[in-house]
């Protein structure tokens, strides 16, 4: 494993603990894919350092148990309707 990914890993792996972040966010902020974060965490950061995967485990595992609501809140502010733009569109005759 070349020395930049192991960097990456570890200090993915911090930012986690650190900010209790999700992956799909990490991502966004370290310029690489969710994939690519998700493998750093799971399969990588084991190899590279235990302790730290422990915590981040956990971090990932209270991610998992609560994306059912995430899930849920991001579809109601998708669906939910905008007063504006009700007004706005013309009513059917009739």
């Amino acid at each position: 494993m070349h020395d930049y990914i192991k960097e990456r890993t570890i200090r993915i792996g911090e930012y986690v603990v650190e900010t209790r972040k999700t992956v799909r966010v990490i991502a966004k902020e370290f310029g690489v894919s969710k994939s690519t974060v998700h493998k750093d965490l799971t399969e990588r950061l084991p190899e590279i350092n235990p302790e730290l995967y422990n915590q981040v485990k956990d971090i990932l595992e209270y991610h998992k148990s609560i994306r059912h609501l995430r899930g849920g809140e991001a579809t109601r502010k998708k669906y939910r309707l905008d007063p504006k733009v009700e007004e706005a569109s013309p009513k059917p005759v009739g």
